[in-house]
């Protein structure tokens, strides 16, 4: 897994963009004191069951390679000149 730039503000606006997501599907409501594993691991899950991600490989499904997928998403769905690609 190779690091990409930027990559911890990356996963933050993917959290933000991803909590949207969940909200707006219908899955659920995150809390203010909820743990970032466990919004990653939420939205992993609904973007892989939406097929939104293509999902890990069993053998490497942990969080952190939840968190670098989830930065790789909101990298591809970003306008190519916003400041976190440059």
């Amino acid at each position: 897994m190779k690091k990409i730039k930027h990559e911890n503000e990356l996963l933050k606006e993917a959290i933000r963009v991803g909590t949207r997501y969940f909200e707006a599907r219908g899955a659920g409501k995150f809390e203010g004191n909820d743990h970032i594993d466990m919004k990653t691991r939420a939205i992993y899950l609904l973007l892989t069951k939406d097929k939104v991600i293509q999902p890990l490989a069993t053998k490497d499904e942990n969080v952190k390679n939840m968190r670098h997928k989830l930065a790789i998403w909101i990298s591809k769905n970003l306008p190519s000149d916003h400041q976190l690609l440059q």
